[in-house]
């Protein structure tokens, strides 16, 4: 009799869920972005949300809930209900950086979420000033070589990929080179450009304008696909070979949420990455637009950015309490 009963209820749980999927969104949906107003993250969720909006028929509300390294805002997900109601837009540095930069960590990347797409990705540019003695990758490990302790390069923090990136070609290279820190990229441009720092990876808002007006050099990008965002930069995996970085940009559900849900959420994620004005924004913002990709292409990206950003960070020796 027991089998039988919660068979029964094991099958009308199944209808609930099927049932709810149909009928889903019936109510607004909450949009998390774990950066604050203003932020490319917010102004890509708030692009993702509007259009998201019409497409169900549904309001979309953004929730700006920065800190932690992104973490408060992810965990707030990460504890809602499976859904489809809460929805986080997540970053490489949400899903791959602070877990492994945090010792007590708020999340689990992989267990606490259910990927929906990932949208873009951002490919940052090394960037040199002017006066300093190289105009390549090569140039710059062999100028580094020759003057160990010499330069500096600049990052928008501790963890953040701009450190991380260069962190990894100073233990390839062996390279001694001072990492300073700034609050933001606005805060590390004017010393790159006076020259009290040499080097700096940065994303494209700040960097191509830069490079257009010969402020700054750009010796290479992160990626080890050509950028679209600007002719003749070549990546710098040409002089590195394996290196390869973005950071990347999707959507994400609590664990748990049901599979036509978030079936439902990807194909118009997957539609809106399809329009040439959608694409034409991520590029507008600095990115490089990700081709349409399923739940279960994102999940694997997820997965394997993880391992290589935890490595990153040991290379880096960054760590949070």
């Amino acid at each position: 009799m027991r089998k039988v009963l919660g068979a029964a209820a094991l099958l009308l749980c199944a209808f609930a869920l099927s049932a709810n999927a149909q009928t889903y969104p019936s109510k607004p949906i909450r949009l998390v972005v774990p950066y604050p107003p203003g932020a490319l993250t917010d102004l890509l969720g708030r692009a993702i949300g509007e259009r998201l909006a019409t497409a169900l028929k549904q309001p979309v509300i953004i929730d700006n809930r920065p800190g932690a390294g992104t973490l408060v805002g992810a965990e707030a997900v990460a504890k809602s209900p499976a859904d489809g109601y809460t929805l986080l837009m997540a970053t490489s540095t949400t899903l791959g950086i602070s877990p492994a930069l945090y010792r007590k960590s708020l999340i689990d990347p992989v267990k606490d979420f259910a990927p929906v797409a990932q949208v873009g990705a951002v490919n940052f540019f090394l960037i040199a000033n002017p006066a300093f003695p190289a105009k390549n990758v090569n140039e710059m490990i062999s100028a580094i070589k020759a003057n160990p302790g010499k330069f500096n390069y600049a990052s928008v923090g501790n963890g953040s990929p701009h450190q991380l990136f260069m962190e990894v070609l100073k233990k390839e290279f062996g390279l001694d080179i001072l990492h300073i820190p700034y609050k933001g990229t606005l805060a590390a441009f004017p010393d790159l450009l006076t020259g009290k720092v040499q080097l700096m990876f940065s994303d494209a808002t700040a960097a191509v304008p830069n490079i257009q007006s010969g402020r700054v050099v750009a010796l290479g990008t992160s990626s080890a696909k050509p950028t679209t965002l600007l002719a003749g930069v070549p990546p710098i995996a040409d002089s590195v070979p394996g290196f390869d970085w973005q950071a990347w940009q999707g959507v994400v559900a609590p664990a748990g949420t049901p599979p036509a849900i978030l079936a439902k959420l990807s194909a118009e994620l997957q539609h809106m990455q399809g329009t040439p004005e959608f694409r034409a924004l991520l590029v507008k913002f600095g990115m490089d637009p990700s081709p349409p990709n399923t739940p279960e292409q994102f999940a694997a990206i997820v997965k394997s950015d993880l391992e290589r950003w935890a490595k990153a960070v040991a290379a880096s020796g960054a760590r949070v309490d």
